[in-house]
């Protein structure tokens, strides 16, 4: 089964770098893709959220993901695809979701790492994506306060990257309906120094796209998607 989640997560090579305009203005019969989240408008040393799954929602196809990251297709030394991202993600047929984090380095097939297996619904884990201090271009995972990852190089990221936090839609490439989905992020920071500096992220940008809807309650917000998750939102607090 984790293969399974490898090779799904892989196909779809996460969109991060277009988010400021085609992931709002894409929807599930174009790019497969849906976003709904923050960005940071400036570049920053990492980016940390408390993430979880509101309610246990049936994924179709493709995937589900809420995460915290950096970089993105593109965004690596000579337009290379370079990302690291950290959260929950969920997959058709599997009960339950993953604890796990991405990493794509340049001239390399992104490779998904899954951290934990069948995490319940509303439970909480505090995710970081963190430049480590005194190492510039090198970065760790970090799970409830917890190093869950080795060094991870990533060329030329050193203040380069706007970090941001986002709930994830991938249809697997079908063009069919949208999956559904509603994660909370709770507590989003951005790191102001190499290892740390962690402060609220209250300005930034939204990160929608036509199916999904985002409440954002100064640095907290929950992001929707789908009919059931809408009707779970109207009764939720962010």
């Amino acid at each position: 089964m984790a293969s399974q989640r490898r090779l799904l997560l892989a196909a779809g090579a996460v969109v991060l770098a277009a988010l400021g305009g085609a992931a709002r203005a894409s929807a599930c019969g174009s790019s497969g893709y849906t976003y709904a989240g923050l960005g940071a408008a400036q570049p920053a040393f990492g980016i940390s959220a408390t993430i979880s799954t509101v309610e246990p929602l049936p994924v179709l196809h493709g995937h589900v993901a809420g995460w915290v990251g950096v970089g993105g297709p593109g965004e690596g030394p000579r337009g290379t695809n370079e990302w690291l991202q950290a959260g929950l993600s969920g997959f058709p047929s599997v009960i339950g979701g993953d604890l796990y984090y991405e990493v794509a380095q340049p001239s390399h097939f992104p490779i998904y790492h899954q951290i934990d297996a069948n995490v319940a619904a509303g439970t909480r884990f505090k995710v970081s994506v963190l430049e480590m201090h005194n190492r510039p271009d090198w970065w760790r995972v970090w799970l409830n306060g917890r190093a869950v990852s080795g060094a991870i190089r990533l060329p030329e990221s050193y203040q380069r990257w706007g970090p941001m936090a986002t709930a994830e839609s991938w249809d697997g490439g079908t063009g069919a309906a949208c999956n559904t989905f509603l994660y909370r992020f709770h507590g989003v920071r951005i790191a102001r120094a190499l290892g740390g500096g962690w402060h609220p992220l209250l300005g930034g940008y939204p990160i929608r796209s036509s199916p999904t809807r985002l409440r954002r309650a100064g640095s907290s917000f929950l992001a929707a998607e789908g009919e059931a998750a809408f009707q779970l939102l109207r009764s939720l607090a962010p």
